[in-house]
């Protein structure tokens, strides 16, 4: 479908996806090639990029501007990208070593001064990985399959240089799971599956995603009230390091408001003298820097991520384990947030050391986007 070419292309918001367990495949008895389309999850931030001839706007998740934060990248698109295009990708910050990606660094690229900004982009520059076509030239592709979109993304691509890369893709489910296993340490955050006939479908969750998930044993600190007042918001973690530190790891939330009232219940009894003796004393009072001694993260520390959000938090005396679900480790601190499964009253908190978290080995980023499948 063609556009008007004299209007400017906007970005929509980008395709979603739902959470599965396993890669899906064609259904028992398919006569033909794959309905499957299989990509890498990246740990990054999802960008549909936008240019209209000298204009290029980076649109975030939320359908915000990119551009002040990853200045470097305009000019890459104004001088790769056809003059009138739209591509649904990735922004990454690849490790300096080339040994996989820091999603650490690429969160501190999000900052208010313009000084730091500019110095960052320099310092640490981010790129592109690009797995969609939504138009080209006057052509509207929304509507048209992803078949035909990644086509006209790889003939599009071949031209292309880094700090632009194609994401790799393969209708083969055992490459995709091959992807999955070997290339976590590059920085994969799983597998996305799509349809080869489907159409670019804007805010929907049409998208299958397969993401890496496993458990640990954790030390229950402290927990956070939630936002409403009447029970368990968050459980903070910890995990103990050889020197027997125990550090802030992450926290384990998403509880109905029914569970939320029973755990500050169950929780009340180990409040009872916490402070005097919890190993993170002098952060209970603590709430303005959100770094604690020996560059632990605080678990009430205060960032441009959480100002303005009450971070208090109440320490519990160090006797309760909690098996919870995490996907991927990184800097020491789990990447996203973990869930309950259950108590392990036949684990002592002084068990729960890192030692028993197993680590993907970290792979060249450069080898995995070179993967043709």
């Amino acid at each position: 479908m063609p556009h008007d070419p004299a209007a400017p292309l906007t970005a929509p918001a980008p395709m979603l996806a739902t959470l599965s367990e396993t890669i899906p495949r064609s259904a028992p008895g398919h006569d033909g090639p794959s309905e499957w389309h299989y990509e890498p999850k990246w740990d990054g931030f999802r960008c549909i990029v936008v240019r209209n001839g000298d204009e290029v706007l980076l649109s975030s998740r939320n359908e915000r501007p990119f551009n002040r934060y990853f200045p470097e990248l305009v000019p890459v698109v104004l001088a790769q990208f056809p003059s009138r295009c739209m591509v649904d990708g990735e922004i990454v910050l690849p490790r300096a070593d080339g040994r996989g990606l820091d999603f650490d660094a690429l969160l501190q690229r999000i900052h208010p001064a313009e000084s730091r900004v500019r110095r960052l982009a320099a310092e640490t520059p981010a790129s592109f990985v690009a797995f969609d076509l939504l138009a080209e030239g006057d052509d509207d592709l929304i509507a048209a399959p992803l078949a035909e979109r990644r086509a006209r993304l790889e003939r599009m691509a071949a031209r292309w240089v880094a700090p632009l890369h194609l994401c790799p893709a393969s209708s083969d489910p055992e490459v995709a799971a091959r992807w999955f296993h070997e290339f976590e340490g590059a920085g994969l955050d799983g597998i996305i599956a799509k349809r080869l006939a489907d159409p670019y479908q804007p805010d929907k969750r049409s998208l299958t995603k397969v993401k890496h998930r496993r458990t640990a044993d954790c030390v229950v600190a402290g927990f956070r009230v939630h936002k409403d007042g009447k029970g368990v918001g968050s459980l903070l973690l910890g995990l103990y390091d050889d020197e027997g530190r125990l550090h802030h790891v992450g926290v384990a939330s998403s509880f109905s408001a029914a569970r939320r009232a029973e755990l500050l219940v169950e929780l009340e009894p180990l409040t009872d003298g916490a402070t005097e003796v919890h190993p993170w004393r002098d952060w209970v009072e603590m709430a303005t820097v959100d770094q604690g001694p020996g560059g632990q993260r605080m678990p009430g520390g205060v960032s441009r991520w959480t100002a303005g959000k009450d971070m208090g938090w109440i320490p519990l005396r160090i006797e309760l384990v909690a098996e919870v679900t995490f996907g991927q480790l990184e800097s020491g601190r789990f990447r996203h947030g973990s869930s309950l499964l259950r108590w392990r009253d036949d684990r002592t908190p002084s068990s729960c050391r890192y030692d028993q978290l197993e680590v993907a080995s970290p792979v060249e980023f450069l080898r995995l986007v070179a993967e043709g499948g």
